[in-house]
């Protein structure tokens, strides 16, 4: 009893630590996405939405580069302390940029690469 009274009182500290990984977390293309779900995310209704996750941060400010050069998109928003990159374009185009933009992280950078998937 003694002893469950002394955790009762104990008080309790979370310690978050950032875990330096490279990891592409998140490579996904809506197809052909309706008009309120670009007006609600922002985006011009282009054919397609690309949607990137990347640890650490900083590497969306590169896959926002990647992207831009290997096709015909535009970048809508890179946030280089969450680590988001959305784009748009046609459909074709958004599936080239994401597969060159993990190919790339991976390949180049040394990340842990993922499956560009699409809806």
């Amino acid at each position: 009893m003694d002893e469950a009274r002394f955790l009762e009182d104990k008080k309790q500290r979370i310690v978050q630590e950032y875990v330096p990984g490279k990891q592409v977390t998140l490579a996904h293309v809506i197809r052909n996405p309706t008009a309120e779900l670009c007006d609600r995310v922002g985006v011009d209704n282009k054919g397609a939405i690309g949607i990137l996750t990347i640890t650490p941060g900083e590497g969306a400010i590169i896959a926002a580069d990647v992207a831009s050069k290997a096709a015909s998109i535009h970048v809508e928003f890179v946030d280089r302390f969450t680590g988001c990159v959305i784009i748009s374009g046609d459909v074709s185009s958004v599936e080239v940029a994401l597969r060159q933009v993990v190919d790339f992280l991976h390949g180049v950078l040394g990340f842990f690469p993922t499956k560009v998937t699409s809806s």
